[in-house]
């Protein structure tokens, strides 16, 4: 009986999108707590064999790499999310856009890399600092074409909406990441940990192409459909969308914390590194639930009073979610700072509050800025990522010469609030209650 009156409840409470989306998000949760426990080992590891200095390094060289993931994949993943969901009905138009999407990323993938080996020299000395890294970036444009079609291939399980293979796949990647980043780190130092950051997906390409071969949906003639000059027009506007967010988001985190490094030191830069992992960890669920249940809804919707009705079930989860978890993490700062990293970390400590705060306004964000991904706004995307990203530069440079360290968590903060009041007031007709078509 009480199963059943819970049931009701929510059912009362949700209604039926957001009763999806927690199915979803107790299977990302699933899939999120063995991402974070493998996270949580390698970290501590890592952090207790390379200090601050070697996390800021890793902190580069992963937004680096998420830079040229874009770019090896043409910036079309969101796109072909979008796309395979909305005609998941009609297998002959899946297999369109899978096959097309295929060879927009082989054929990025393969420039990206041979321009990354060509530039190794100049890449290490501009994100890493020293020469002494090239044959890091090196491996990396070897190893890119798989790098790029693992990204690829979970865009599409996702469009499919194959939620059991999107999450094992991701499970799989979760262990064998541990278990590739540690044994590097061990045996290498900083070089192992810093080309186990740019090639585990490579490795765990092949373990998700034999995890999802019994699909009923995976064929590899599929993949090598024929090339459509239409689908590639179709997708062109997510490519320009994703290049856009490849270039602010994590360029953004690179010259932040090359203004750190300048105004403070590489060790302060690792530090406030620290602070972007420990949020990383736990906004991973909400975005990957995000990317996984929520824009393929979007997608599907058209009139203004369903998409109203799925951003409010949202937030109904998301708010409470939040203010739990930003409290919790504020209160239990130190014991995680212990947990993840050595003492050398515990004056981050004092970053928490303003970090907390602007990862609040980003995700509450989030909820209706994925509608300009879903509804395919591209020029409004633009528009947006690029002020983000100019707020936060400026106001980085200004806080930081400022405040020090702990201006970078103002500019997060300020920049996140600005960007959920221009969404407020770019969907105010879904907002404040107007029925009209929408996108």
């Amino acid at each position: 009986m009480l199963k059943t009156y819970t049931q009701i409840l929510i059912n009362r409470l949700l209604g039926e999108g957001s009763r999806e989306m927690v199915r979803v998000t107790f299977m990302n949760g699933v899939s999120t707590v063995i991402k974070f426990i493998t996270g949580l080992i390698s970290l501590k590891i890592i952090a207790s064999l390379i200090g601050p200095s070697g996390v800021a390094l890793l902190g580069q060289l992963s937004n680096f790499a998420n830079i040229l993931q874009q770019v090896a994949n043409g910036g079309i993943n969101s796109g072909i999310t979008k796309y395979v969901s909305e005609h998941s009905i009609s297998e002959k138009k899946t297999e369109l856009f899978i096959g097309t999407g295929f060879w927009i990323t082989v054929i990025c993938s393969v420039a990206t890399g041979i321009a990354l080996i060509l530039g190794a020299s100049y890449f290490s000395k501009v994100i890493l600092y020293d020469i002494q890294y090239r044959s890091v970036f090196i491996i990396f444009g070897f190893t890119m074409l798989f790098y790029a079609l693992n990204a690829y291939l979970i865009a599409v399980v996702n469009g499919i909406k194959d939620y059991r293979l999107y999450f094992y796949i991701n499970i799989t990647g979760s262990i064998v990441g541990l278990i590739f980043s540690v044994t590097l780190a061990v045996y290498y130092g900083l070089i192992g940990a810093l080309i186990a950051t740019v090639t585990f997906q490579s490795v765990v390409f092949f373990l998700s192409v034999y995890i999802a071969r019994k699909s009923s949906w995976f064929r590899i003639s599929g993949f090598i459909n024929k090339f459509s000059k239409a689908v590639s027009m179709k997708l062109a506007k997510f490519s320009l969308m994703a290049l856009v967010s490849a270039i602010t988001v994590p360029g953004g985190q690179l010259i932040v914390r090359k203004i750190i490094t300048h105004h403070e030191s590489i060790q302060q830069a690792g530090i406030w590194e620290g602070m972007n992992r420990i949020s990383g960890m736990y906004l991973f669920v909400i975005m990957t639930s995000f990317s996984v249940y929520y824009l393929p809804r979007l997608s599907e919707l058209k009139a203004s009073k369903d998409l109203r009705d799925e951003v409010y079930g949202v937030y109904k989860l998301i708010i409470p979610f939040m203010v739990v978890s930003t409290i919790s993490i504020y209160f239990l700062r130190e014991f995680l700072i212990r947990l993840l990293f050595t003492p050398e970390f515990l004056e981050m400590q004092g970053l928490f509050v303003f970090q907390l705060l602007g990862d609040f306004f980003k995700v509450t964000s989030w909820v209706l800025g994925f509608l300009l991904i879903a509804k395919a706004m591209t020029r409004s995307y633009i528009i947006f990522e690029l002020m983000n990203f100019f707020v936060l530069i400026l106001s980085s440079v200004f806080l930081i010469d400022k405040y020090g360290t702990i201006g970078a968590t103002y500019a997060y903060t300020i920049t996140h609030f600005i960007y959920l009041v221009c969404m407020v007031i770019l969907f105010r007709k879904i907002v404040f209650y107007k029925d009209e078509p929408a996108g």
